[in-house]
């Protein structure tokens, strides 16, 4: 079957938020200590204690928006443990993510920093399991309100005399499970409790986003919705793409079989039916689609590597997570119209990173290089793009071989990315430019490829899996044709 595509250049169907390109970063493992804070002290080169080297690539990629500090972490974080002199700060044991003892320096003050210096957002999550009203409104407080008060008092007694601007907050993570273990009853009940704290002070807006369900848990979204959806401006989603069992063994991030590429494969790509069904339960309650549906938390989770602390989650990061983010925001980018951010599951050293530290080394991961490659598409205009591809083939299951996603920026560029899962077989695919005379534009693009299904990068070998320019389109009887290796993902630019 032949590979085509229409783009109707013509036809825009809303804004990609650039949000879809947020982020995720917890205290678990190595992803705050170590690689991003390693203190002012540390021979690490930093500002303020936070890695030069982590930063300067983070900020390449435009990170938008950054969750903060859990996941699960957030519902036993106590926020006034943190800040203050970090001589004085509360030492506390990270339950749930191996035990370690943490020192609280990395806190409120030093986490509003970093979003500063990488220009985004921050997205911070409340504690609803074990925190109280009093505890998350008192944070807002802190954080927030410029006039007279305890709270706003005390953080100019820490150095912060003007507030930070918060936009994003989120009240509770995962409160079916790590949460608190709640029924969806009894956590809308919460929800609507503790928002009502959570106050606008100036002019400071506060977008709230609810718990949401995990995977396919549809009632947990119908019953937030009935109850909870005019005091909430967003709802989360959470699912990760395991090609095993997740409790039993979710598959090695580094040596597995074609079967598990597959598999990962068709997981990955099952995110849109996800969007689909919990978008229509979200649509019934609210049609105009005002609230926003947040993905916090997704990727790929492995069994971590071998030698490593289980409860740090450290995994390495092939072609193969390169084309589970392709596809991701291929699917994203195609229900823009409700989801409204995404954040990869998470920025460093734990799960699907963007960057892998070792002491003073770091390195890029192939998933970092698809975040540079589809940063175009932040806060560009969706096109209408109709399409019909061949299938993928392995023990007698089938996938669509191809993705594909479309975009034009403020400059009238468009941006095409395609995402070839295919592990042995490249793929040519028609490109049609309704609205625009295909010989008369430019062509160029990026690609990643692999030669070897867990091509990865290594401290000793960092430049494995990155981009190259991509030659293998060409404009003939007023179309594109596009020739795709194997397990690629590509972004062209067509202006």
């Amino acid at each position: 079957m032949a590979n085509q595509v229409i783009i109707n250049t013509d036809i825009q169907k809303g804004k990609i938020n650039k949000n879809i390109y947020g982020h995720f970063a917890e205290h678990l493992g190595r992803c705050i200590y170590e690689g991003i804070w390693v203190g002012e002290d540390s021979s690490i080169p930093n500002t303020k204690g936070i890695r030069n080297d982590v930063l300067a690539a983070l900020q390449n990629i435009k990170v938008p928006v950054l969750r903060w500090p859990g996941g699960c972490f957030a519902d036993e974080y106590h926020w006034k443990d943190g800040i203050g002199p970090k001589e004085n700060r509360k030492r506390m044991v990270n339950t749930h993510w191996g035990g370690v003892v943490e020192n609280n320096h990395f806190g409120t003050h030093e986490f509003m920093l970093l979003c500063e210096l990488l220009e985004c957002e921050p997205y911070i999550c409340g504690n609803v399991g074990s925190g109280t009203v009093q505890e998350m409104s008192e944070w807002v407080e802190y954080m927030t309100f410029e006039g007279e008060s305890p709270m706003a008092n005390w953080r100019r007694e820490n150095g912060r005399e003007e507030p930070w601007k918060l936009k994003y907050f989120g009240v509770g993570n995962e409160n079916w499970g790590c949460g608190g273990n709640m029924r969806p009853e009894y956590y809308a009940d919460l929800y609507r409790r503790y928002q009502t704290y959570v106050r606008n002070y100036g002019n400071n807006k506060v977008y709230k986003i609810a718990g949401g369900a995990n995977v396919d848990d549809y009632n947990w979204t119908e019953v937030l919705m009935k109850n909870a959806h005019w005091l909430m401006d967003g709802l989360s989603l959470h699912y990760y793409t395991v090609p095993g069992d997740f409790w039993l063994g979710k598959g090695s991030a580094v040596d597995f079989p074609e079967d598990e590429w597959f598999i990962t494969m068709k997981k990955a790509l099952h995110m849109d039916e996800l969007i689909t069904k919990h978008s229509t339960i979200m649509d019934k309650y609210d049609p105009q689609k005002r609230i926003g549906m947040i993905i916090d938390e997704w990727g790929t989770w492995f069994d971590v590597e071998p030698g490593t602390n289980p409860g740090f989650l450290y995994q390495q990061n092939t072609i193969r997570d390169a084309l589970v983010a392709g596809l991701h925001f291929n699917i994203f980018h195609n229900h823009a119209d409700r989801v409204q951010m995404t954040n990869i599951a998470q920025t460093v050293n734990v799960l699907q990173s963007m960057i892998l530290t070792e002491g003073e080394k770091m390195i890029l991961t192939p998933t970092y290089h698809v975040f540079d490659m589809y940063k175009v598409h932040q806060d560009a205009e969706l096109l209408a793009v109709d399409s019909s591809f061949g299938t993928y083939e392995l023990n007698g299951e089938t996938l669509p071989q191809v993705t594909v996603s479309a975009s034009k920026n403020a400059e009238g560029k468009i941006h095409v990315s395609l995402c070839n899962i295919d592990h042995q077989n490249g793929a040519e695919v028609d490109l049609e430019l309704r609205g625009l005379n295909a010989a008369n534009t430019k062509v160029s693009g990026t690609i990643i490829t692999a030669e070897t299904m867990n091509a990865h990068n290594t401290f000793e070998q960092p430049d494995t899996v990155k981009p190259t320019e991509f030659t293998g389109a060409a404009v003939a009887n007023n179309k594109l044709a596009i020739k795709l290796p194997a397990m690629s993902v590509v972004t062209l630019v067509i202006e």
